[in-house]
């Protein structure tokens, strides 16, 4: 496969240390460049993640963990398709706190790279878009969001391609369907960024305890 040359088109891929994204993402969300960036660059993850979700998620009222929320981008999504009950987590303080207020029902800053302060069995469903990436959180997250997610709840997320096979999700994928934690329901090749020939492998699995 002929590797695509995306750290020069996006720099933050080029990050290998938490702090070093931290401070690239705080520096990011100063007047908003965030958001204006995801607009300018047409990125599609909240958008066509939450469409698959929609699908196989028709409960509106069930309680949802949005893993890597950043800005927000996936809540003004579940918004507009009538959920109402998700909570956000992000690295980046100063990401949180540009997510338009009472869109979620609470706002953790969080490490997802390290267990997650939460009890087993919190929520119906995770959702995490845009955060398996270069430099950002590893497979073993994997594990938490299956901790954290209920009996047949969904997990639906995005892999950055370029990533997927070097950090290894294939392989945690694999093993995590083999110990029968989950099954799949959909796997696919998304645009993601279009703008930029990034493509992501978007995924939604129902956990099995």
């Amino acid at each position: 496969m002929v590797q695509k040359d995306i750290e020069n088109k996006i720099p933050i891929y080029k990050l290998k240390k938490t702090d070093e994204v931290i401070k690239y993402y705080d520096e990011w969300g100063v007047e908003n460049k965030y958001d204006q960036d995801m607009i300018d660059w047409k990125y599609s993850g909240p958008k066509e993640t939450v469409e698959v979700f929609k699908k196989y998620a028709e409960n509106k009222d069930i309680k949802i963990y949005d893993a890597g929320c950043g800005t927000g981008l996936v809540g003004v999504e579940l918004k507009k398709f009538g959920y109402n009950k998700y909570d956000g987590a992000d690295l980046s303080q100063k990401l949180l706190d540009l997510v338009p207020k009472d869109l979620y029902q609470n706002l953790m800053k969080a490490d997802l790279n390290k267990p997650i302060d939460l009890k087993d069995n919190t929520y119906d469903a995770v959702m995490c878009v845009g955060t398996f990436t270069f430099g950002h959180v590893k497979p073993q997250a994997l594990d938490e969001f299956i901790r954290i997610t209920k009996n047949k709840g969904l997990i639906c997320f995005t892999i950055n391609e370029g990533i997927h096979e070097e950090y290894g999700f294939d392989k945690k994928i694999e093993e995590l369907e083999a110990h029968n934690k989950w099954k799949k329901i959909e796997f696919f090749k998304s645009d993601y960024i279009a703008t930029k020939d990034v493509n992501a492998w978007l995924g939604l699995y129902e956990v099995i305890k």
